[in-house]
């Protein structure tokens, strides 16, 4: 006589069904769903609203040491890169469920309800007031801030070369010297005078392109409320 084989599946369904109804059980996967979305919701809120807390009572134990930045090495990325270090209200971008499942996983680990959270991204991804790789912080407190999550694409490898320039004033008159003197050789020899007077052809070529670079990078700054780096990393006005 042959007996069959146990499928434990099956066994397993018996159990489950002997004690609970198809009803029963999507009532409790509804539950279980609905305080997740809650729980989501939550969190969304604190980051939509934002406050001014500067410390969260995390377990230092608990901390990976490698996603701990000071606020001056924050300061410095963001003004290599013109980004922007903001309270999270600000940021109009979208946040993944990655970070939102960090945040929960954090506050379970460390028994705490995280607060004041910081976004350091492009300008274009916040809300500023007028007057593509975002981070998302938590203040830990004497100014520093521990990293929860990066989403979104890295920033391309020239934005820091093309930043420099508006990093700070001095930078920015180095470059309107530089950009003028290139201009000037790229003006063939004699081609406004003789060649016996090519030096003051050059310097007087070169006075022009200076002035001639210089006001039409400072007409765009003032037309477009531009700021240096150093001046507008932690500003949340547009034309700061």
């Amino acid at each position: 006589m042959m007996f069959p084989r146990t499928n434990l599946k099956d066994q397993l369904d018996r159990v489950k069904f002997k004690k609970t109804s198809n009803e029963d059980i999507l009532k409790e996967v509804e539950f279980i769903f609905s305080n997740v979305d809650a729980e989501n919701d939550t969190i969304l809120n604190k980051i939509a609203s934002g406050d001014d807390m500067n410390f969260n009572d995390f377990n230092t134990d608990k901390l990976e040491s490698s996603k701990i930045y000071h606020i001056n090495q924050i300061e410095q990325i963001c003004i290599n890169y013109r980004l922007r270090f903001l309270d999270s209200k600000y940021f109009k971008g979208k946040l993944p469920y990655e970070a939102i499942s960090k945040i929960k996983t954090l506050e379970e680990e460390h028994q705490t309800d995280l607060r004041g959270f910081k976004i350091m991204a492009p300008s274009k991804l916040f809300k500023l007031e007028n007057a593509d790789d975002p981070l998302l912080f938590a203040p830990i407190g004497n100014d520093y801030y521990y990293l929860i999550h990066k989403w979104g694409n890295d920033l391309s490898p020239f934005r820091r070369i093309m930043m420099w320039p508006f990093k700070t004033f001095e930078n920015f008159v180095f470059f309107v010297l530089f950009s003028a003197l290139i201009g000037t050789f790229l003006v063939p020899s004699g081609f406004f005078m003789n060649e016996d007077n090519l030096t003051t052809e050059f310097i007087l070529l070169y006075l022009f392109m200076f002035k001639w670079i210089g006001g039409i990078s400072i007409y765009y700054g003032f037309a477009k409320g531009k700021n240096f780096n150093t001046a507008i990393w932690r500003s949340k006005y547009y034309n700061a």
